[in-house]
């Protein structure tokens, strides 16, 4: 048998630092067992995925130096690697478990649905089963015959308990109350991530499954749809999830979590991969820093901790600080010119700067926040604008929502959202920049906030947004749910 894994992130966003973690032990594992590493797209949620979002998934994963032996860039003989190109292999076998009595038509509602997860909430009860689904045959009929539309749902057991077996874990126990009828297929035709992932796998010849341990919940989900099927299961091996220092899931709120930000923060890809390869695992001499060979060399999957592993940017840091000082001087004069001290990034920011140019020497103070990590802010940084303090800290966190929703991140759309809000929210849209400007540059006296946020990208941007919210001193859940239905009243 040969060895099999895969990733299979949606291109939906940011290209995370936890898909690079799971990415890595599946390339590890795979070159562990002299097998194969499988790269597909999960682009089923076609509202919100885009070919920007996979591009930028690709070259950040190749920027790290991994590496797959089948995926859409590079084809193979078990194609099409994206899911959207895969939707009759999905309709074929979705009616292959209706046909079987594994899945049926769901007719219900999105009011019915509501109607019934407030009485099952009243009952105690946790999930919709097909008995609470089921409509009378002579109403299914109705609706069928009036071309409403329907979810495919897979039949559930109501009692017991799913056994699943785990690489790292063991016998992992379930209990099938806590399973819903999972939907299968969307009324718009689109598998879900469950349907689909068993299909991939099991068509794509996957051998092993290793995953972040949020889908422990949906593995007997999984299992049973490999049972309907008669098909073999992969080995399972649900993976840690990285944590905040504060030991809650990492997310971008508390940590930069996106590959891009690092890359522009500069950081070196061989320092953050071998920060990656440390989370939850350790080299057999316990040593902290090791390139990626290094690792293929060494990897066993039995070395992988089950804690919590915390990511950590303050170690990060210090890592890539280990990995700068090794390089040769002319090395690191190589890294830093391709990084950013290069013509082309010159050729971008010359003509933002040299209005406000009366010597060379200007140019360095004028664009140096451009290369900085950090801009080292305080809240006496903010206190020369208009606005009170906790003002100026809504206006970001507006800002910030904003921004996030901007698909294509350029000056002008930049402006548009930045004008549209300013305009909600009945702030001039001189004030509303000034805030912007100094979470942006460090300082107001900079060129177009606008121009600034283009050359930094939107990962770096984003970034400066939440540092400068928390400079300012954060905002706590209530505030920020009061603050959330605020900011979608502006709409």
């Amino acid at each position: 048998m040969t060895v099999r894994t895969r990733i299979a992130p949606s291109p939906t966003g940011d290209p995370h630092v936890g898909t690079a973690y799971i990415a890595l032990f599946n390339q590890c594992f795979a070159h562990a067992h002299g097998g194969q590493f499988v790269l597909r797209i999960e682009d089923t949620d076609q509202a919100r995925s885009t070919p920007e979002s996979e591009q930028a998934i690709l070259d950040s994963l190749r920027w790290l130096g991994l590496d797959w032996q089948e995926g859409p860039d590079v084809g193979g003989p078990n194609g099409p690697y994206r899911q959207s190109e895969r939707g009759d292999i999905y309709k074929k076998h979705c009616d292959e478990l209706v046909a079987k009595g594994h899945a049926f038509h769901c007719y219900r509602t999105a009011e019915e649905l509501d109607q019934l997860r407030a009485q099952l909430q009243e009952s105690g009860k946790a999930t919709l089963k097909p008995s609470d689904l089921a409509l009378p045959a002579e109403e299914v009929e109705k609706r069928k015959a009036a071309g409403e539309p329907y979810v495919v749902r897979m039949n559930v057991p109501e009692t017991g308990t799913c056994m699943v077996e785990d690489l790292l874990r063991g016998t992992i126990e379930i209990d099938w109350a806590q399973v819903d009828a999972q939907i299968l297929l969307k009324s718009d035709g689109m598998p879900t991530y469950h349907l689909a992932n068993v299909v991939d796998d099991h068509l794509m010849e996957i051998t092993h499954v290793l995953r972040g341990e949020e889908w422990i919940n949906s593995a007997p989900k999984h299992k049973l749809l490999y049972e309907y099927f008669g098909w073999d299961m992969p080995v399972l091996c649900h993976l840690p999830l990285l944590r905040n220092p504060d030991k809650t899931k990492l997310s971008k709120r508390k940590n930069p979590t996106s590959i891009l930000y690092y890359k522009r923060a500069g950081f070196m890809p061989e320092a953050l991969l071998n920060y990656l390869g440390r989370m939850g695992w350790s080299m057999p001499d316990e040593s902290e820093k090791f390139t990626l060979d290094e690792m293929l060399k060494h990897f066993d999957i039995q070395r992988v901790s089950l804690g919590g592993p915390v990511f950590d940017v303050e170690k990060l840091s210090w890592l890539n600080g280990l990995w700068i000082r090794e390089l040769e001087d002319a090395q690191l004069a190589d890294r830093l010119q391709k990084w950013l001290l290069n013509r082309d990034n010159l050729l971008k920011v010359l003509p933002h700067a040299k209005g406000r140019m009366e010597t060379f020497g200007d140019f360095m103070p004028l664009v140096s926040f451009l290369a900085a990590g950090s801009l080292g802010l305080t809240e006496e940084s903010f206190a020369g604008n208009k606005m009170e303090l906790d003002d100026q800290k809504k206006l970001l966190q507006f800002a910030l929502w904003r921004l996030e929703a901007l698909r294509t991140w350029n000056k002008e759309n930049i402006f548009a959202a930045v004008k549209e809000l300013s305009t909600q929210m009945g702030i001039k849209l001189k004030d509303f920049n000034a805030p912007l400007f100094v979470a942006i540059s460090g300082t107001t006296a900079s060129f177009s906030v606008m121009d600034a946020m283009d050359l930094l990208g939107a990962d770096l941007s984003r970034a400066r947004l939440r540092q400068a919210i928390d400079v300012l001193g954060g905002a706590g859940k209530k505030v920020l749910k009061r603050w959330e239905k605020e900011y979608n009243s502006l709409a």
